[in-house]
């Protein structure tokens, strides 16, 4: 089979972004700097590298904030946009956009909140040769245990076998030749497939995949080894962001660290696999390990912060000595997370709410 002629995508950024609080109290999740570029915005450059001739976005919290940065087009590919009151899921989502969809060959749906370098063509391709009724992307290096012991997929086939919860007998999926992988949040299908759609809420794998594999359906498995993180918590924005594997290219590297470039920092700071945001400044003589400053944070001078995220326009007093922490400011009617001490005007939370 041919590669499809018109491709059209679906990015979801409809989430609250509730374990990220506070820091998605003023900015969606998808808007997330990962080394000055939003995170979806890196999964629009790959769908538009990919031949996408359209893209649609859905939107909820703070979804104004999205089509404000990115307006009508992105690289000449037009934007839609599909305002969701009620969050519709990660199937229901394609109810308002039947029209958009109906002139499509192929359809595309990307999570617009986990950061990849998406084998978007890749993923294409092998659904147009396969002849599944969907193709679905697996993050090789990704532990299933940390994600509901993930999808149960054919050594040789590579053929969805289950998205049971599992595994429920691991000896014998080893046997069957099973492994178990992550599911990466990417998947290519026939428009035809969104006839199953129905008015209001409901989920791709309970609402679409399931019945499918019911009936006897193929749904093929893409494996990449390709860096992906899931940001859905603040350890998981400081893994994926201080790793860097799936991230633009580099402003200023110094010592496998990354700092932006209009990022201040004084005489002797000491940075060990840190990432320093836009406008962040760090004070004298401040050490940071394995931190994320987000763009506007401040260091006090002789601060030690190790595995940290500082939020937006956030101030570490000086001399502070502070491990494993999400540090914010805090505001009017913002979030303070269950277990937050606040000093001051710091907001000290935990990173895996």
């Amino acid at each position: 089979m041919r590669t499809p002629a018109r491709i059209r995508a679906l990015v979801l950024a409809a989430g609250y972004g509730t374990r990220l609080g506070p820091l998605t109290d003023s900015l969606p999740k998808p808007l997330l700097p990962v080394r000055s570029k939003p995170v979806v915005e890196l999964t629009l450059e790959r769908l538009a590298a990919a031949g996408c001739e359209a893209i649609a976005l859905n939107l909820h919290h703070l979804g104004g904030a999205i089509r404000d940065r990115f307006g009508e087009s992105f690289r000449e590919v037009p934007l839609t946009y599909s305002e969701e009151p009620e969050i519709l899921g990660t199937l229901g989502a394609f109810g308002p956009l039947r029209d958009f969809f109906a002139p499509a060959d192929a359809v595309v749906l990307v999570n617009g909140d986990s950061l990849c370098r998406w084998p978007i063509r890749r993923l294409i391709r092998r659904h147009a040769r396969s002849g599944a009724a969907a193709t679905l992307l697996f993050a090789s290096a990704a532990d299933p245990a940390r994600f509901g012991g993930g999808v149960a997929v054919e050594r040789k086939g590579r053929r969805v076998v289950s998205f049971r919860p599992g595994p429920a007998d691991p000896v014998a999926e080893r046997q069957q030749g099973i492994r178990r992988l992550v599911f990466a949040g990417a998947h290519v299908f026939a428009p035809s497939l969104l006839e199953r759609v129905g008015a209001g809420v409901s989920q791709i794998v309970d609402d679409l995949y399931r019945p499918l594999l019911a009936e006897g359906e193929r749904l093929q498995a893409v494996i990449t080894g390709r860096p992906w993180y899931d940001l859905g918590t603040p350890r998981r924005l400081r893994n994926a962001t201080t790793a860097g594997g799936a991230g633009p290219r580099p402003v200023r590297v110094l010592r496998r660290n990354w700092v932006a470039a209009t990022a201040r920092l004084g005489p002797a700071v000491h940075l060990r696999r840190s990432v320093v945001e836009a406008d962040a400044v760090v004070g004298r003589g401040a050490s940071l390990r394995r931190t994320l400053l987000l763009p506007g944070a401040r260091v006090g001078p002789g601060a030690i912060l190790e595995g940290c995220v500082v939020g937006w326009d956030a101030e570490v007093p000086p001399d502070s000595r502070v491990r494993e922490r999400l540090i914010c400011r805090r505001t009017a009617g913002g979030t303070v997370p269950e277990g937050s001490s606040v000093v001051g005007e710091v907001v000290y939370s935990g990173l895996d709410p």
